[in-house]
């Protein structure tokens, strides 16, 4: 494995972009950004972009469970994401 190949890990799902949403993805994205506070949409919600509907119940389900307050606070738990993440090589 090259070099080139080590940084930018091969994904087969198509990421649409910020610049190239429309429609139901652009108006997720948006929805997204409301919730977040955050302006620049992160590779794992853009994965799902090709499906605007389910897009909308993953994010749901993730404010629900993953970033509800609990034992631990949803900085933690992005933290300890963040790292499992990048532990995997995952590009999102």
């Amino acid at each position: 494995m090259s070099t080139e190949e080590q940084k930018t890990p091969a994904t087969k799902i198509r990421i649409i972009e910020d610049a190239e949403a429309t429609g139901d993805t652009a108006a997720a994205y948006d929805y997204w950004r409301s919730g977040s506070g955050r302006k620049q949409v992160p590779g794992i919600i853009k994965c799902f972009g090709a499906r605007p509907d389910f897009l909308r119940q993953v994010i749901q389900f993730s404010n629900t469970v993953h970033f509800s307050e609990g034992h631990l606070s949803r900085r933690h738990k992005e933290m300890i994401a963040s790292h499992v993440s990048y532990l995997n090589r995952c590009p999102y």
